[in-house]
C-alpha cells in the first residue's frame, strides 16, 4: 500500500466511522423522525445539512474540471445552481415549509389531487434516482483510485456505505450526518486549493489569484489543441449556454430533496434563516471551483506538454490504471490534450478526476490527497442519502401508503421505504458503472426533468388560484415525457443509439424547453376545465401571508378530479 493508500484509507475509515456513529445515536423509529427530523433541526445546523445536500459529486468532484475544459462556458453550472438556490429560497422554499407536510408529492395532492399527487410521487423517484446515479459515480472513482479497485468495485463499495447509514437514520441520522459531511468536504476542497495558489502565485487566497494566470493558461491552452479558457461559447452555442443555466436554476427550485429540507426546521422562519445560512456555505465551494479548474487546468498542460509517454509523471500511471486518463494509438510523446475520447488527441483526461488529483498534481503531501478523497466521498455520500430519503418518502408514503394500503402502520411504512431505497441502490449501481455522461452532466439530467415536471406546477400551485388539478397532470405528464424522449433520443441510454442535438440544444437545455411546455399545457388545460373549488383558493391564498393560519384540507376534499 501506498504513503497515499494509506492516508486515503485512515481519512475515510475515520470520517465514515464518525458518520456511522451519528447515524446510529441518531436511528429512529418513527415516520416523523424519519422523514423530516420531527422537525427540530436548527437554523445554522439545518443551513449546512442544506449546503451538504447541495454540494454532490458534481459540485466537489465534477463541476471545476468542466470549467477547466469548457472555460467560461463552464460558468452555466456556478450560474443555474447558485441563481437556482436563490429562486428556491425566495419562491417556494417558504410557502412549503408553511404548508407543513412531508414530501413534495404531499403538496401536490393537497393542493391538486391525489391523481396529481401520484404523477409527482413516480417523477420524484425517476429524478431522484437519475441524480443518485451521478453520486454512485462519484463514490465509484474515489475508491477506485485511492484503494485500489476498478471502477465496478468502487460503485459497490460506495453503494454499500450509502445505503447502510441512510436506512440506519432517515431524515435524523442523515441531517446531523451531512453537517459533519459539509464541515469534511469544505475543509478537503478549501485546503489544496489554498495550498496550490500560493505555490502558484504567492497569494493564498484561489478566488483572488488565479486572475494572474489567465493568460498563460490561455497560451497553453491554444498549444495544446484547446480553446481559450476566457474564450466564451467556444464549448457550447449561445443559445445552449442560455438554455442550460436556465434549466439547472429552475430545476433547482423544483428538486424535491432540497426541497424536503425545509420541512425540518422548527418555524417558517427558521426556514428562511437555513436558506441564508445554506447559500454562504454553498458560496465558499463555488466561488472556489473556478480558481481550482483554471490552476489545475494550467498544472496538467505544463506537466505533460512535450514529454514523452514513458517519462510523465506518477499521477498519470495512476490514474491511468483506473482508465479515466487514456493514450492514443501509437503516441509516444504528448502534443496535445483533450477531455473527449473521440477528439483523436495525445492525451485524454476524464473531466472527473482533475479535483481528486490536484494535490498529486501539484506535488503536495500524501495527507492532503488522502484529505480530498475524505472530502469526495463526503460530497457523494451526504447528497445520495437525501435522495435515497425521497425515493423512499415518495414510494412509501405516497404510493404505498396511499395506493396500495391505506390501513399500513408506522412499522410497514418504513419497512417499504427502505425495500425501495435498496431497490434504487442496486439499479444505480449498474447505471453508476455505465454512466451516459460526466458525474456533472448527469446529475444536470435530473435538474432537467425537474424543471420540466415539478417548477411550473409547484409555481401556479403556490400563486395562481385558477390553476386546476386537472391542467396540473397534463402539465407534467407532458413536460415530463417531452424531456426524457429528447435525452433518450440524444443519448446512449441502456443501449440506445445517440442522435444529433436539435437546433444545438443539448439533452442539459432540454428541461428549460419542457418546463414551457408544461406551463402551456398546464394553463391552457386550467382554462377549458372547470375551477378548483372555493376553500382550495382560500389555502392557496392563505400560505402567503406569514401572519395567517394554514388551513387544511380534509381526506377526500381535494381539487377537481384529474
Amino acid at each position: 500500500m501506498s504513503e497515499i493508500q494509506g492516508w486515503t484509507l485512515g481519512f475515510i475509515i475515520v470520517t465514515f466511522a464518525v458518520y456511522l456513529g451519528i447515524a446510529w445515536r441518531s436511528r429512529v423509529k418513527e415516520t416523523t423522525g424519519f422523514y423530516v427530523a420531527g422537525q427540530g433541526i436548527p437554523t445554522v445546523a439545518n443551513g449546512a445539512a442544506v449546503a451538504a445536500d447541495w454540494m454532490s459529486a458534481a459540485s466537489f468532484i465534477s463541476m471545476a474540471g468542466l470549467i477547466a475544459f469548457l472555460g467560461s462556458d463552464g460558468s452555466i453550472y456556478l450560474m443555474g445552481w447558485t441563481g437556482g438556490y436563490v429562486l428556491l429560497a425566495l419562491l417556494i422554499a417558504p410557502y412549503l415549509r408553511k404548508w407543513g407536510k412531508f414530501t413534495v408529492p404531499e403538496f401536490v395532492g393537497d393542493r391538486y389531487s391525489e391523481t396529481v399527487r401520484t404523477i409527482a410521487a413516480i417523477a420524484a423517484i425517476i429524478i431522484s434516482f437519475t441524480y443518485v446515479v451521478g453520486q454512485m459515480r462519484g463514490g465509484g472513482i474515489v475508491f477506485s483510485r485511492f484503494l485500489g479497485l476498478d471502477i465496478t468495485g468502487g460503485v459497490i463499495v460506495a453503494a454499500l456505505i450509502i445505503f447502510a447509514y441512510a436506512v440506519l437514520g432517515g431524515m435524523k441520522g442523515i441531517t446531523w450526518t451531512q453537517v459533519s459531511q459539509y464541515t469534511v468536504l469544505i475543509i478537503a476542497y478549501l485546503i489544496p486549493a489554498i495550498a496550490v495558489a500560493q505555490q502558484a502565485t504567492g497569494i493564498p487566497i484561489p478566488q483572488v489569484s488565479f486572475g494572474q494566470i489567465l493568460d498563460e493558461l490561455n497560451a497553453m491552452s491554444v498549444q495544446m489543441g484547446l480553446s481559450q479558457f476566457t474564450e466564451a461559447f467556444s464549448a457550447r452555442p449561445q443559445i445552449d449556454v442560455f438554455l442550460v443555466t436556465m434549466s439547472l436554476m429552475i430545476g433547482t427550485a423544483g428538486l424535491p430533496h432540497v426541497i424536503v429540507r425545509f420541512y425540518t426546521t422548527k418555524t417558517v422562519r427558521g426556514a428562511r434563516y437555513s436558506a441564508f445560512w445554506a447559500l454562504f456555505f454553498i458560496a465558499l465551494l463555488y466561488t472556489t471551483a473556478p480558481a481550482v479548474g483554471a490552476f489545475t487546468k494550467l498544472n496538467v498542460l505544463e506537466a505533460v506538454n512535450g514529454v514523452a509517454v514513458d517519462a510523465l509523471p506518477a499521477w498519470v500511471d495512476n490514474w491511468a490504471a483506473t482508465g479515466l486518463i487514456t493514450f492514443g494509438e501509437n503516441v509516444t510523446t504528448i502534443g496535445s490534450v483533450s477531455n473527449n475520447p473521440a477528439s483523436g488527441a495525445d492525451l485524454i483526461v476524464n473531466n472527473d478526476i482533475l479535483v481528486l488529483a490536484s494535490p498529486e498534481i501539484a506535488g503536495l503531501p500524501a495527507p492532503i490527497v488522502g484529505l480530498v478523497a475524505a472530502g469526495g466521498m463526503a460530497a457523494a455520500m451526504s447528497t445520495a442519502a437525501g435522495l435515497l430519503l425521497v425515493i423512499s418518502s415518495s414510494f412509501s408514503h405516497d404510493l404505498y401508503f396511499r395506493r396500495v394500503k391505506k390501513d399500513s402502520t408506522d412499522k410497514q411504512r418504513l419497512l417499504a421505504g427502505r425495500i425501495a431505497m435498496g431497490l434504487a441502490v442496486l439499479i444505480s449501481v449498474y447505471a453508476g458503472i455505465n454512466p451516459p455522461a460526466f458525474v456533472a452532466q448527469v446529475v444536470a439530467f435530473a435538474f432537467g426533468l425537474a424543471a420540466a415536471s415539478f417548477f411550473p406546477v409547484i409555481v401556479l400551485g403556490i400563486f395562481w388560484k385558477r390553476c386546476n388539478a386537472t391542467g396540473a397532470a397534463a402539465g407534467m405528464v407532458s413536460g415530463m415525457v417531452f424531456t426524457a424522449a429528447y435525452m433518450i433520443y440524444t443519448l446512449p441510454v441502456f443501449g440506445t443509439a445517440a442522435h444529433a442535438h436539435i437546433f444545438d440544444i443539448s439533452p442539459e437545455a432540454i428541461g428549460t424547453i419542457g418546463a414551457i411546455v408544461n406551463f402551456i399545457v398546464t394553463i391552457v388545460v386550467s382554462k377549458m376545465t372547470a375551477p378548483p373549488p372555493e376553500e382550495i383558493s382560500e389555502m392557496v391564498e392563505n400560505i402567503r401571508y406569514p401572519a395567517a393560519t394554514r388551513r387544511t384540507v380534509s381526506a377526500g376534499t381535494t381539487g377537481d378530479a384529474a
